[in-house]
């Protein structure tokens, strides 16, 4: 099957590269919380936000990791938010606002590369079918700290029914995993003729149902990580005869080393510094559909007390509505209506937090956000071995003189890490439970991992 997706000598040159060849190890920084480029450091050509590290360091023992201030990916997988970026600007106004759809979303790393490739001009929705990954989902996206996203859990193909509501859907499709074999031993022990052909019957049963969810115009960015054509160009070449659609050029020349196939890019082992990825786009004709002017779902209207408090933390509160106890960007307000028709909502916008009696007790979201103004809460910056304890879920002791009483944001390097509620001379934790770190204090290093 490799042979008759790439040829011969690419072949050899790909299997050599597989079997003698260590993975690399790339991370994407996240400069919406003003995180740079490290001095020096090899970057990925495809991605001005990722780069290369010399080893893999223990991410759980950096508290920076832990406040997204940069996520872990295969420099592969940022070619999609690249992608995205570049037919954004191609088929669609500066101006637009843009409702974007990752369907098969989990861990999260390409959906915080459509974040942010496309910016506040983008609602960005992540699906996930399975309950734990789609947690993990949520975890890595509120890292992330952006407003202007949705998370959803539930099969893929029911998002068919949201129609003509996205301008781009990503579906990367399940698959034989043929392009994580030299990373996951079980994609090796997996890994049969049969299992190819249920994955390409999957992937065509996921297109088909996710299609009519695309406005006519749009894109559709499929991908997988495998090398076999049954995946990757029969499943193109399927969209296109059964929605007659376009196969879009990607321009091979924004992603070096990449390899041109008849419809699509593939990243190789050997050839790109990364794993094994294929990826292609399609445009969608035809008009748009008088179904979709009917009336819209409402948003549920603001729980009592908690507009007021978005205007107290919000950066710019005017830029964004309250739904419930989440806030929501003005721009995309009808996106997020449609949303409430489907099943499976985890979250849509940002959580701001719970009501208890008087108070409101912030969400853990909130001091991810990029949209928490600085001074929304008092702050008490941490060492390190201060900093691991909290996300170890222990009290923060001996509190600085004249630290107000009530929720304060303990913060390491300037950036919050979650919140505290201060009673006087300690202050308790608040730090998700589902979050808190398992490695015990004594197993930490002396200083943090030198990533950013």
């Amino acid at each position: 099957m490799l042979r008759e997706a790439v040829g011969s000598d690419i072949a050899g040159e790909l299997a050599h590269a597989l079997a003698s060849e260590a993975p690399s190890v790339s991370v994407r920084i996240n400069e919406a919380k003003g995180a740079a480029l490290p001095a020096g450091v090899a970057a990925v050509p495809w991605e001005r936000q990722g780069f290369y590290l010399c080893e893999r360091p223990l991410f759980a023992c950096d508290p920076a990791w832990h406040q997204g201030m940069y996520y872990v990916q295969d420099a592969s997988s940022m070619a999609v938010g690249t992608l995205a970026a570049m037919l954004a600007k191609r088929c669609f106004n500066e101006n637009d606002t843009l409702a974007y759809l990752d369907a098969c979303a989990a861990p999260g790393g390409k959906t915080i590369g459509a974040i942010d490739a496309l910016g506040s001009r983008a609602f960005v929705v992540a699906n996930e079918a399975d309950k734990r990954r789609a947690a993990v989902l949520a975890e890595n996206l509120a890292k992330r700290g952006a407003a202007n996203t949705a998370v959803l859990c539930g099969p893929a193909q029911r998002l068919g029914s949201l129609t003509e509501v996205f301008d781009i859907i990503a579906a990367d499709a399940p698959c034989s995993g043929e392009g994580m074999m030299r990373k996951e031993a079980e994609a090796v022990a997996q890994w049969t003729p049969g299992l190819v052909d249920s994955c390409a019957q999957l992937q065509k049963d996921i297109v088909v149902n996710l299609w009519p969810a695309l406005k006519p115009g749009g894109i559709f960015i499929y991908s997988t990580c495998t090398f076999n054509r049954h995946e990757d160009e029969d499943v193109v070449r399927f969209m296109a005869d059964e929605f007659d659609a376009e196969i879009l050029d990607i321009d091979a020349s924004a992603f070096p080393g990449a390899l041109k196939s008849e419809c699509g890019l593939r990243f190789l082992p050997g050839r790109i510094q990364g794993e094994g990825l294929f990826l292609a786009a399609l445009r969608k004709n035809g008009e748009k559909s008088e179904k979709n002017s009917r009336r819209l779902p409402a948003l549920p209207k603001a729980d009592p007390g908690m507009s007021d408090f978005a205007r107290k933390v919000i950066d710019s509160p005017d830029s964004y509505i309250v739904s419930g106890s989440s806030l929501i960007p003005r721009s995309h307000a009808e996106t997020a209506g449609r949303l409430t028709a489907v099943k499976g909502i985890v979250c849509i916008g940002l959580p701001l937090g719970e009501t208890k009696g008087r108070d409101i007790a912030p969400s853990h979201e909130l001091a991810m956000s990029t949209a928490l103004r600085p001074d929304a809460f008092p702050s008490v910056e941490l060492s390190y071995h201060a900093a691991m304890s909290y996300l170890h879920g222990e009290a923060i002791q001996d509190m600085p003189d004249g630290t107000p009483k009530g929720f304060i944001t303990p913060t390491w390097q300037g950036h919050p890490l979650g919140f505290a509620k201060n009673i006087g001379r300690r202050a308790n934790n608040l730090y998700p439970d589902a979050l808190r770190l398992r490695m015990q204090p004594s197993q930490l290093p002396d200083t943090p991992p030198t990533v950013i």
